[in-house]
């Protein structure tokens, strides 16, 4: 694989709390410049990138990064940033459901924000460092169930984030029709190849443009 098409594979990342428009400026002409699948901000900068940047691909953030919102709160939020200019949408499912085993739940508010989504692209964030082994394989059957387009590892926000055991676990366990996004602690250009080498669709990450721009 290229780097100009690991690249492709890239969500160009920044949600830490003190990005200002100039870093997410910065961000918005790297992702052009490098042909990355999208930009993943925060959604209140979602409006003014769609004005200044209307031919990029916006990702966005619901319920993140502790995902117990209720899924009202997620619902208004997720039309908000469709409204706003988003085309895909990283949800962060209710972990407390998880704890307490009601699956039906996780996959409840899962369908909810697919069906408002509609064609746009719906990612669901299990945050794999809080589970068990069999609370993954059960997140698999709810992000399958729920009509999601991929399951992610992690917020990048947790204790920890994507780790090539749980993308194998995934690749075991969820339907044909969901692909995978791996995040958080993705660095290095070997990290970047062994995760799509694992059968990644997307990569989250803040690091692969700083390290593959001068490489295209």
């Amino acid at each position: 694989m290229t780097n100009r098409e690991i690249l492709q594979h890239c969500d160009h990342t920044l949600l830490k709390p003190v990005a200002a428009w100039e870093d997410i400026r910065k961000l918005c002409e790297d992702a052009l410049a490098c042909d990355t699948a999208s930009v993943c901000v925060p959604p209140c900068y979602i409006k003014r990138i769609h004005e200044t940047f209307p031919a990029l691909n916006i990702c966005t953030v619901v319920g993140f990064p502790l995902g117990y919102e209720t899924t009202e709160g997620k619902a208004a939020d997720t039309k908000q940033a469709l409204k706003d200019g988003a085309g895909e949408i990283d949800m962060v499912i209710n972990i407390t459901d998880v704890k307490n085993g009601d699956y039906d739940a996780v996959t409840k508010e899962i369908r909810t924000l697919k069906e408002i989504c509609g064609d746009k692209i719906l990612k669901v964030i299990i945050e794999t460092c809080y589970l068990t082994e069999e609370e993954k394989i059960a997140m698999c059957k709810c992000v399958t169930d729920g009509g999601a387009d991929f399951i992610k590892t992690s917020t990048g926000f947790g204790t920890a984030g994507a780790t090539l055991a749980d993308i194998e676990l995934f690749k075991a366990h969820i339907g044909k029709n969901v692909r995978i996004k791996a995040a958080g602690g993705i660095r290095t250009i070997e990290d970047l190849n062994a995760y799509l080498e694992a059968g990644c669709d997307r990569i989250g990450t803040s690091a692969a443009v700083s390290l593959l721009k001068d490489k295209i």
